[in-house]
């Protein structure tokens, strides 16, 4: 398994990677915002985020991280923030997800980020089980959103 910045050739291979990810959260992104949104991270990282393709032994795109960069008024400095990540089923426990956040951590820590965050479904045990594994810490913290139509 490996990690590397996704390029536009890695598009269509990620594509349906994204898309899981959305569906799992039950959302129903436009596939055309989802084409947008991983040309926008691939094409500006310093400014938009980073998007990290996980690859299997074959080279093979299997998973995804998308990191953006946000003011924290609570550190005086933009933050890392993971946005999304995801590995294929057929990877998962490979430590690909582990490596994902890994290189996250590294691009932050490379800006003078202070902290990378990330949000995750509470039911979501699996992930959490990996966020407890790489030392992350969970906050008492409600998210909230407003659809804005």
């Amino acid at each position: 398994m490996s990690v590397r910045p996704a390029t536009e050739a890695d598009v269509e291979a990620l594509l349906p990677l994204v898309r899981a990810y959305a569906e799992f959260y039950e959302a129903n992104p436009p596939d055309e915002g989802l084409r947008r949104m991983c040309l926008a991270l691939i094409s500006d990282p310093d400014e938009d985020g980073v998007l990290l393709a996980g690859c299997g032994e074959g080279g093979d795109v299997v998973g995804f991280a998308a990191m953006g960069w946000k003011w924290s008024s609570l550190r005086g400095a933009k933050v890392g923030y993971l946005e999304d990540l995801y590995v294929h089923p057929a990877a998962r426990g490979s430590g690909l997800a582990d490596e994902l956040i890994g290189a996250c951590a590294e691009r932050a820590r490379e800006r003078g980020a202070p902290a990378l965050l990330w949000l995750t479904a509470p039911d979501n045990h699996r992930a959490q089980t990996v966020y407890n594994r790489i030392g992350g810490r969970s906050e008492a913290m409600l998210e909230y959103d407003l659809e804005l139509k």
